[in-house]
């Protein structure tokens, strides 16, 4: 099957379920999963059982989808995400997106466990991404254009969407969160970043690091979806700490967090 099959297969399974016509969709990153459990009156669908769907090969990264209410508000939760260090090109990393899109999805909050780079940040910090840098080496719009969900060329300068982050900032701060606010940088991975790779980062003005995200925003905004983009500071970067990087370690932290990382998106799925 190509893309384009496998695009509309992928919709026409899932949309045989009540999947109670959300508006909403979130992506949960790296020992984030647990928000799943917040979901009422849900209904999980492997991904291992949608045609043309791939599937995940990371640890803490479930490889389901959930369909629920959150606060009354019915939402689509995806519970483990694609890499393109995984081997999958970046047209299938994203195909969930574009699924998304013929769901009635409008809105997309993204969630990744990411690296700091920005000094002033600690382990645990929550950022919301204003930015990105690619630095993966590709871009998912690459090949034919998908007319259906977009144009060509699609404008990248709101693709963080500037309104619903400050009525987040706003929000936050009502609530006593400290929400750090900066640029996030891809890296193809899977092998963290070397400390020149992060000095060289922070000279062109990333704040965190992390090896997902950016094409899953590029996609949202080829098929007109706002996006929020929060990444959970789980490490520090390599070279800002004198100790070795972990996997293990990103889990330890978000579990730390996970609290106030659930308030977070809260109040994403809230405003609007």
């Amino acid at each position: 099957m190509n893309i384009n099959e496998r695009i509309n297969k992928a919709t026409d399974y899932i949309k045989s379920f009540d999947t109670k016509n959300p508006k909403i969709g979130l992506i949960l990153g790296s020992g984030l999963g647990d928000f799943a459990v917040n979901l009422t009156d849900s209904l999980t669908i492997n991904y291992k059982d949608i045609p043309g769907f791939p599937t995940s090969s990371v640890i803490g990264h479930e490889g389901k989808m959930y369909f629920g209410y959150y606060n009354n508000i019915p939402v689509m939760l995806m519970s483990g995400r694609f890499h393109y260090y995984e081997g999958y090109d970046q047209k299938e990393v994203t195909l969930p997106i574009r699924v998304m899109k013929n769901l009635g999805i409008e809105k997309l909050i993204i969630t990744n466990a990411a690296g700091g780079i920005n000094l002033s940040y600690g382990e645990g910090a929550l950022m919301l991404i204003s930015d990105h840098i690619n630095l993966s080496g590709s871009n998912p719009l690459i090949g034919p254009n998908m007319e259906e969900f977009g144009t060509r060329f699609p404008d990248m300068s709101d693709t963080y969407n500037e309104e619903l982050r400050t009525l987040l900032k706003q929000e936050a701060f009502k609530n006593n969160i400290d929400l750090k606010e900066g640029v996030y940088a891809m890296m193809s991975g899977p092998s963290f970043e070397t400390p020149a790779e992060i000095r060289y980062l922070r000279s062109i003005g990333a704040d965190a690091v992390g090896m997902s995200t950016v094409p899953e925003a590029i996609v949202a905004s080829h098929c007109n979806i706002k996006v929020i983009g929060i990444s959970c500071i789980t490490n520090m970067a390599a070279g800002v700490l004198k100790q070795k990087l972990t996997h293990e370690e990103v889990f330890k932290t978000a579990q730390r967090v996970k609290n106030d990382f659930a308030k977070i998106v809260e109040i994403a799925i809230i405003i609007d």
